[in-house]
């Protein structure tokens, strides 16, 4: 039977409903939870992280994919609760953000043994909590360039992807060629990547969408509502007029199926203050708003909302 995991138990794909595919309950850089001032206690968390779920549900949003993997902030069992509590189903992942995330535990293991991690956490189960990963993270290191450890990761998550059939999510699209060796190396199916974060106004001018999208794989737009036109915006803002046109033009030149979107947002950032006012929820308050002005019909939002990311997570064995 075909499905995906979530926190609570594997789902079928037409449970999944709108899918918000590359966000954040928090995420923090390694260690960030032992700098005081910006820890927060659990009622803190929830506080700030239960009303945009909900939110997020009561817009029709049925499923968040948390991209945060380990060393980042990652509590399956706070996934738990927060599923429970909101109704919205939550994909947790296996891998790491990039290279530069990984502690030295894991900086300093073989692929074998990070493979073993990655196949653990998706067939068994995360630490003692009973859930399976739905999703494997992998990333480029800061610097804009593969290092041998993100390597490494790539590695290891090709081969627990096409052992388990789970799909990969990466953190950056630019500098894909090594990525795609690796990929091609392990046997891994593109169509189970989605090349993440092509869309922002660092790397996109970067990122060789059209030969990522020609191999087979799928592109993530996934940092919308990170624009310039916020009151403080992040280094990595980009014109929202400049993203819709990009994703535009993508999708008249006839790659629409493989493209995927999200907000990049964090529910309730740990180790910074995040971005104010931006959340999951700018994908129905301004994106879908946006694709309709610009012509894109209902049947066509049905199939980036729900049968694209759907047939993205749907495991393949």
């Amino acid at each position: 039977m075909s499905k995906i995991n979530t926190v609570l138990g594997p789902v079928a794909p037409a449970e999944l409903g709108a899918v918000a595919i590359h966000e954040h309950i928090g995420y923090g850089m390694p260690g960030s939870e032992l700098d005081t001032t910006w820890w927060k206690s659990p009622e803190e968390r929830y506080t700030e992280t239960i009303p945009k779920l909900r939110a997020f549900h009561d817009y029709g949003g049925g499923t968040f994919v948390d991209a945060t993997g380990i060393c980042n902030g990652r509590d399956v069992d706070y996934y738990q609760s927060l599923s429970e509590k909101t109704g919205v189903h939550i994909v947790a992942a296996t891998g790491f953000v990039g290279g530069d995330t990984a502690l030295p535990h894991f900086a300093r293991a073989s692929v074998d043994y990070i493979t073993e991690v990655f196949v653990h956490e998706i067939t068994e189960e995360i630490g003692h909590t009973g859930a399976k990963a739905g999703v494997i993270k992998v990333g480029v290191s800061r610097g804009g360039r593969m290092t041998e450890l993100d390597k490494k990761i790539y590695r290891a998550g090709a081969r627990a992807g096409a052992t388990t059939g789970v799909s990969i999510l990466t953190h950056l699209a630019i500098d894909p060629e090594p990525a795609l060796a690796i990929f091609a190396e392990e046997g891994m199916p593109l169509d189970k990547v989605l090349f993440g974060h092509a869309d922002d106004g660092v790397n996109a001018p970067l990122t060789p969408d059209t030969r990522i999208l020609g191999a087979g794989a799928r592109l993530g737009f996934d940092t919308f509502g990170y624009e310039t036109e916020l009151p403080d915006p992040p280094f990595w803002a980009r014109p929202r007029q400049e993203r819709l046109d990009h994703f535009l033009r993508l999708s008249e030149e006839g790659w629409f199926d493989r493209l995927l979107v999200s907000a990049d947002a964090n529910c309730s950032p740990l180790g910074w203050p995040g971005v104010k006012g931006h959340t999951v929820n700018y994908i129905f308050e301004q994106l879908l708003p946006d694709l309709k002005s610009a012509g894109v019909d209902d049947d066509s939002l049905h199939r980036l909302l729900v049968d694209n990311p759907a047939a993205f997570l749907t495991i393949a064995n």
